[in-house]
Order: structure tokens, then sequence, then C-alpha cells
């Protein structure tokens, strides 16, 4: 199990994200260009001293993302109709988390092999990216933990 920031552009969300993937035990990858630097003191806050307890893989775009990883991408979006909770986890899948202002363009969306959402009450855009990341992780890594 792996997660995938897409383009990330909040210091503080990918900080926290990294953290997240260090609590769980996954490595974490991300898509360039980000629109900080990965060494911010930014994004050290928001990962405290968890960044040193995991492995982030920068990648220069999705395509060579894609050429390094091998597993079933999994992209958690709001245009997405199956809930999280209804995909059956595998533990060799990425879970994809777009930027947080547009998400993923429709080329990276097509190009993922599943698409799950987090449903909402009507009237509402989205999550915060970390509190999505939060959500859709538990729920691989329990699925997982229960083989």
């Amino acid at each position: 199990m792996e997660v995938c920031l897409f383009e990330p552009e909040i210091a503080q969300n990918a900080g926290t994200i990294a953290r997240l993937c260090a609590c769980f035990g996954v490595n974490l990858n991300i898509i360039e260009p980000a629109s900080f630097v990965i060494d911010s003191k930014a994004f050290k806050r928001a990962g405290m001293d968890y960044l040193d307890k995991l492995d982030i893989n920068l990648h220069d775009s999705f395509q060579a993302f894609r050429k390094q990883y091998n597993g079933r991408l999994v992209l958690l979006d709001v245009k997405a109709t199956l809930p999280y909770y209804d995909l059956k986890y595998k533990p060799t899948d990425c879970i994809i988390f777009g930027k947080e202002s547009t998400g993923v363009p429709d080329d990276i969306y097509e190009l993922c092999d599943e698409k799950v959402l987090i449903p909402m009450v009507k009237n509402v855009r989205s999550l915060n990216v970390a509190i999505s990341a939060a959500i859709g992780l538990s729920e691989a890594v329990r699925q997982i933990k229960n083989l």
C-alpha cells in the first residue's frame, strides 16, 4: 500500500499526509511539480519528526511515476461514483490524491484503475485533502489487515 500526491499545492497538507503515511507504515509518492519546496519549513513542521520514518519518493511526472509503480492506482476524487468503502483494496494499491484546487486532469483520471469518493451531504464541495487521505488510507489498511 502506498499513497501518491499529484502536484500538491499546500506544504502543510503534504506534511500532514507524510506524517499519516509514517504512522500507517506506507510510502509516500509526490508527483512534481509541487507548489512548495519539499524540505520547506511548513512541510517539515506539519510532518514533525515523522519524516525520517518513511520513504518519500519524488517523481518528475505522472508518466515517470507510472513507469516505476506496477500496482493498481486508486484515485480518491469527488467526480467518482463508487464509495471508497465499497472497493476491495489490495496490498499493492496506491491511493492517489489530486491537487487541492483542481484534483487531477481528465487524462490522469482516465489512467487510474479505480476511482472512489467519500460520500458527503449535498451542497458541499470537498474535504481537506489530508482529512480525505486519513479516511481513504484507514479504510484500505483496515481491509488489508483483515485479509
